[in-house]
């Protein structure tokens, strides 16, 4: 079974979110399992150069843009086990700030998608069996796929998967680049099609035409067919039901092992789980706040943007202060929330350390060092953030959506099923009552301790998850 894994973004050469932990280590726990699947991305100009040295050509050619021809190299490296290939394009990708957020967007991802399709004839020996599109900067492929390309040999037999990691970033553009950028005629401008109020989604094309349809947890392929959170595609996923699956994401054990982790101050696991106290005590002199290892510390890590629940910590924030508690952020977003954590940060230096910025390093020791880890979402396709905390022995609290409902299961004091604190509505009072709970527990040791170690316990890996798209993969390949 040979799978080409397509997708904007991989850690460790580009990552500007959750995708890019996917990328990595989905394809990289399916070689385990003995798929011959290989990832495909752009080249990026701001790929740390430690990897483009190792990059080899294999190959050049053109790729239809519209009216014009634009050149492409594929270039090629192995990395922790995994083939990668590169899309080489100065003028597309040779790009100081980032990924995305430029004017032609449009553009330049339409011509990855070509670029991926005809690479796939300068691959040697290597012709996929199933594309696996992600997001919307690949939707556009199946359909590509199904108008421009069927019809070689080369591609006829090609089956196709669309994931879905955020359905509110669809790809929208003006109806004029169904000709100017895809030479699709004006038949795709309907509602069966590409046609998405008075532009086209891209998303939706990935939706129509992929052959199977993924979301990154049960909870959420079942959240997106209401108009809540449907994003205006909510009839059209019911109609779909029939061909999308959710799938929960796991994390690299390998990448997030606290055993391992040369990131934080001080090793351990779940039969050491003491020293975590440890990295605690050291993150509390480095961020300035007061040096108790008994006091509950709350970790935030997160892009400080509505939509993961800020606002309610925002509406709360005062009592939140007034309790025993520290609470450490590490994050950027929106300007009044940056703003927000900074005044209290600068207020209440003892109990608040507001880090408005991002690192990996950080990350980790707050990961490390946090007795409980706050996810207030508002929505939440899978997250991460719960999982890599209780791999690290940090309590989520999380509101019941998505995949923060799918992997955090409440904790019972009657029953002792569970392994952290949850709460159903988006209310910040409900909110502010989990977390004084989970408080309350905190200070009975024998309980906590034990969902420490629960919590560190579990398989959170991507395992499981990876046999079920192998299941996936080959009711495709056997499909008529």
């Amino acid at each position: 079974m040979k799978v080409l894994f397509v997708v904007s973004e991989v850690y460790p050469f580009m990552k500007t979110g959750g995708l890019a932990d996917v990328a990595y280590a989905l394809p990289k726990a399916l070689r385990k399992l003995g798929i011959d699947i290989r990832v495909i991305m752009p080249n990026y100009v701001s790929i740390p150069s430690k990897y483009k040295e190792r990059m080899q050509k294999v190959s050049e050619f053109t790729v239809p843009v519209g009216w014009r021809n634009q050149y492409a190299g594929l270039l090629y490296l192995e990395e922790d086990g995994v083939p990668f290939y590169f899309i080489d394009n100065e003028y597309y990708f040779k790009r100081n700030e980032g990924a995305y957020g430029y004017y032609d967007d449009g553009e330049r991802f339409v011509y990855f998608s070509n670029g991926v399709l005809e690479a796939i004839k300068h691959m040697g020996d290597f012709k996929p069996d199933i594309i696996h599109c992600n997001d919307w900067h690949t939707a556009i492929i199946p359909v590509l796929l199904k108008e421009n390309y069927i019809f070689d040999d080369i591609y006829k037999n090609i089956k196709t998967i669309f994931t879905i990691h955020n359905l509110k970033y669809q790809g929208i553009f003006g109806k004029e680049v169904l000709g100017q950028l895809l030479n699709l005629g004006e038949n795709y401008f309907s509602e069966d099609k590409l046609k998405y109020y008075d532009g086209i989604s891209f998303m939706k094309g990935g939706i129509i035409f992929s052959d199977v349809v993924t979301t990154v947890s049960s909870t959420y392929a079942e959240e997106i067919k209401t108009s809540y959170y449907g994003e205006g595609l909510h009839g059209l996923l019911n109609e779909i039901s029939y061909k999308l699956y959710g799938i929960t994401n796991g994390i690299d054990y390998d990448l997030f092992n606290p055993r391992y982790d040369k990131e934080i101050y001080f090793n351990y696991d779940e039969n050491s789980s003491s020293d975590k106290l440890k990295n605690k005590d050291q993150l509390q002199k480095r961020l300035g706040l007061c040096e108790k290892v008994d006091i509950p510390m709350i970790g935030i890590v997160s892009r400080l943007v509505g939509q993961k629940g800020i606002d309610l910590i925002d509406n709360v924030m005062e009592e939140l202060i007034n309790l025993d508690i520290q609470l450490v952020i590490l994050g950027t977003g929106e300007s009044r929330f940056e703003e927000m954590f900074k005044y209290y940060a600068g207020t209440y230096p003892n109990k608040v350390s507001a880090n408005i910025f991002f690192s990996n390093e950080l990350a980790q020791k707050v990961y490390a060092a946090s007795d409980i880890f706050l996810m207030p979402s508002q929505f939440e396709p899978c997250g991460i953030g719960q999982l890599i905390a209780m791999r690290y022995g940090s309590i989520p609290i999380v509101r019941e959506t998505g995949g923060l409902k799918d992997t955090v299961h409440p904790y019972n004091e009657y029953t002792g099923e569970g392994n952290g604190f949850s709460f159903a509505n988006y209310n910040a009072q409900d909110m502010l009552y989990t977390i004084k709970r989970s408080i309350d527990f905190y200070y009975k040791k024998d309980i906590w301790n034990n969902l420490i170690n629960k919590s560190m316990r579990e398989d959170n890996s991507w395992k499981k998850s990876a046999n079920m798209y192998i299941d996936l993969y080959d009711k495709l390949i056997w499909r008529n």
